[in-house]
């Protein structure tokens, strides 16, 4: 299953959900949106829009479902599926 993260460099729960992912050896790929370009950053706004996310971080993208903020009880749940 892929996953995929929206984060900013300087946030500490961002940190924590790529830490977490990466103990448990589960590839992901990730951009920090305060160092994306302003085309990239408009893309993951226009993201968040159509699922009606706030623009928060960690945005993690599990598959087709997408937790916000650091959650390891939901990331385990989604990745069982």
């Amino acid at each position: 299953m892929r996953v995929i993260m929206y984060t900013q460099s300087t946030c500490p729960w961002c940190k924590r959900a790529k830490k977490w992912f990466s103990e448990r050896d589960i590839p992901f790929d990730f951009i920090d949106y305060d160092l994306a370009d302003e085309e990239k950053k408009g893309s993951i706004r226009n993201e968040m829009n159509e699922r009606n996310v706030p623009l928060a971080f960690p945005y993690i993208k599990i598959g087709d479902e997408v937790v916000v903020g650091y959650d390891p009880d939901r990331f385990e749940e989604l990745l069982k599926e």
